[in-house]
């Protein structure tokens, strides 16, 4: 068996054992591409009256979210933007969870959500796990988009042309051309135009699975150096629980990352429930978007600033896996990056079917010629009986 073979037989059967899960990842990461602009232009909810005056403290939202809400508890809060509402994370018995959205100037509750029934929750959901229990699903589809790595590699193996002579005519799609040369070349051409960006978003989605392709890419960037105050874990004074009034810590730390942070769009609050937790906040230079931030780590009984990382004193590789979730949604750059995961996804989505039809339609020939050659030896029989 030839190299080539091998390569085609590796290439063809991959495709056979990861295709109906790379078009389910690919098509749901379609639809989750524009997510935040469908959901802008459905739901009023989603954007408020800009009040020329401080937000609301966290405390206050926070209780305003769980009033009537028996043995509730919420450990996570955003405030989206000047023009958007804050969000509570409420945490309800029987592992239940609702997000509640309110005006962060008026305290109001505008809108209340079960995450389970959200479209594009649910997208995400089958994207990441198929729907599967997410130790499971996360794995299927973590170990599919390795094989679809592979095959994206060995498509370009496959398909590259020996001869400059047919490189002009292998770059483009011959429109005048059967139907079945058609498709053989939307499997080809516009696999190689997908192949680099399939491979980004194939790698970022592998570092929200795998926690080794996440240091992988911590450590590259980093080029072997190790930043230890990055992987420091602070813990809160356990001892001081009971001892000190705590109540208004995280509106402290709320002020306080304001202050050093008066640029910021968007902040995320984590107030740490367990005894040695901490309150941690996230300011974000841009409303939506996760790659731009400065993290701040609060002792959560006295608001004692604990670390302070400013977005410019972050090592290359935890900026790298900080922008993970902007490169892997295609909202890097804008609407244009939006667009090109966009295209690069639906591409993806298209391989298999596109693959499969090839498959379908060699074997087919193969089946042909086998007849044709029975029939042939079964007249050459009977003329050499004559």
């Amino acid at each position: 068996m030839t190299f080539k073979k091998i390569i085609l037989f590796c290439h063809r059967w991959l495709g056979f054992i990861s295709g109906l899960v790379v078009f389910i990842v690919s098509i749901t990461g379609c639809l989750f591409c524009f997510q935040d602009e469908i959901q802008d232009a459905m739901h009023d909810y989603r954007k408020v009256e800009v009040q020329y005056k401080p937000y609301l403290e966290p405390s206050v939202l926070k209780a305003e979210a769980l009033k009537g809400r028996k043995g509730a508890t919420a450990t996570y809060m955003y405030y989206y933007g000047v023009n958007r509402p804050a969000a509570v994370l409420v945490n309800l018995p029987k592992d239940e969870m609702l997000y509640v959205y309110l005006n962060p100037y008026t305290g109001k509750i505008t809108h209340t959500e079960n995450p389970q029934k959200n479209f594009f929750i649910i997208v995400e959901y089958i994207h990441l796990y198929l729907l599967l229990p997410a130790k499971v699903g996360s794995l299927v589809v973590g170990i599919s988009v390795i094989i679809f790595m592979v095959i994206m590699i060995t498509g370009l193996i496959l398909w590259w042309p020996k001869r400059k002579s047919d490189r002009k005519r292998s770059f483009n799609i011959k429109w005048n051309g059967r139907w079945r040369r058609v498709n053989y070349d939307l499997h080809n051409v516009l696999g190689f135009y997908a192949t680099s960006i399939a491979l980004i978003l194939s790698i970022t989605g592998l570092s929200m699975v795998f926690d080794s392709v996440r240091e992988g890419i911590y450590t590259t960037a980093n080029l072997g150096k190790a930043y230890p105050s990055e992987k420091e874990v602070l813990k809160s004074d356990s001892l001081l629980k009971g001892k000190v009034k705590s109540t208004f810590v995280v509106d402290k730390a709320f002020a306080i990352a304001q202050s050093r942070s008066p640029k910021a769009e968007m902040f995320f609050i984590n107030d740490d429930a367990t005894a040695a937790g901490t309150v941690g906040i996230s300011a974000y230079a841009q409303t939506l978007h996760y790659y731009n931030s400065d993290e701040y780590i609060f002792e959560k009984y006295t608001g004692k600033l604990l670390k302070q990382t400013p977005q410019a004193k972050k090592s290359p590789g935890l900026k790298m896996n900080e922008m993970n979730y902007d490169l892997h949604v295609g909202q890097i750059g804008g609407l244009t990056t939006k667009v090109i995961a966009f295209l690069a996804s639906l591409i993806c989505a298209s391989l298999p079917i596109t693959g499969f039809i090839i498959w379908l339609g060699k074997r087919k020939k193969s089946k042909s010629k086998k007849v044709k050659s029975v029939v042939h030896r079964r007249v050459v029989h009977k003329h050499n009986l004559a």
